[in-house]
């Protein structure tokens, strides 16, 4: 199982607003030695959020979806995501008990009823905030656009439903800077993709004055990323090449 977010949102797109999401879900992830797999950013477009939920329902990852899960004509997520389904929407009984003990009879409305509106199938994800909660189905997890809503939510997903991934040891990544043109160090990162295919290998080169530099790094288990950058070093330095130690992360 992979970790993916799903963002939607015109006002993103469009600049009027900064996500908030992305590196709140990575931090949340990685406080649980976890990682994120995947991000992608959708619009206010019903055709291509359904579409997007198609794609993601046919994979086993976690999702986090945020935005587009209220009740006004702006969002569309709710219905997208029965949509991709091929299932109703429906008032949801445990969504209902939460709008019951928030508002009095009077003041649950059509309006808030629409709110809790999920996919058929679904269950509930509790928000603390103002319990108008949000929905889950097949691993992926529906929460508001606001981030004092949707953290603490997918927080609660992620100790209450996926306690037993946490991992107790951190990925590490060590990494070196070599001033040559990736190009000649491909030979090297394919010997360690074929040779360490539980690892991330990384290359990230830049033009500085004089030539290039490539910082080469490689992630993952703290037990198996000295053996793989060891050999880095050791092929690097066969080719002639001078290198930089970076810091650990």
């Amino acid at each position: 199982m992979a970790f993916g977010a799903l963002i939607i949102g015109d006002e993103l797109l469009s600049g009027k607003r900064q996500d908030k999401h992305l590196a709140k879900v990575i931090e949340l992830l990685g406080a649980r030695n976890l990682e994120l797999a995947w991000a992608e950013y959708v619009g206010d477009d019903p055709a291509r959020i359904t579409a997007t939920l198609q794609r993601t329902f046919a994979t086993s990852d976690i999702v986090f979806s945020f935005g587009g899960i209220g009740a006004t004509p702006d969002d569309h997520t709710r219905q997208c995501a029965a949509a991709a389904l091929g299932v109703g929407l429906a008032v949801h009984p445990e969504g209902l008990k939460e709008l019951e003990a928030r508002f009095k009879p009077e003041e649950i409305t059509e309006r808030r009823l629409k709110m809790i509106e999920f996919p058929e199938g679904s269950s509930i994800v509790p928000n603390p905030y103002n319990r108008i909660p949000g929905f889950c189905v097949n691993h992926h997890y529906f929460v508001p656009g606001f981030p004092e809503m949707a953290h603490p939510m997918v927080a609660w997903a992620l100790d209450t439903r996926y306690k037993h991934l946490h991992r107790e040891v951190r990925p590490v990544e060590h990494a070196i800077a070599v001033r040559v043109g990736e190009s000649f160090l491909i030979d090297i990162m394919n010997a360690v993709v074929r040779d360490y295919p539980d690892l991330k290998l990384a290359s990230l080169p830049q033009n500085i004055e004089g030539g290039y530099r490539v910082e080469l790094s490689v992630r993952g288990d703290p037990k198996r990323v000295p053996d793989a950058m060891a050999y880095v070093r050791t092929e690097v330095a066969k080719l002639g090449y001078a290198f930089e130690e970076l810091a650990p992360r």
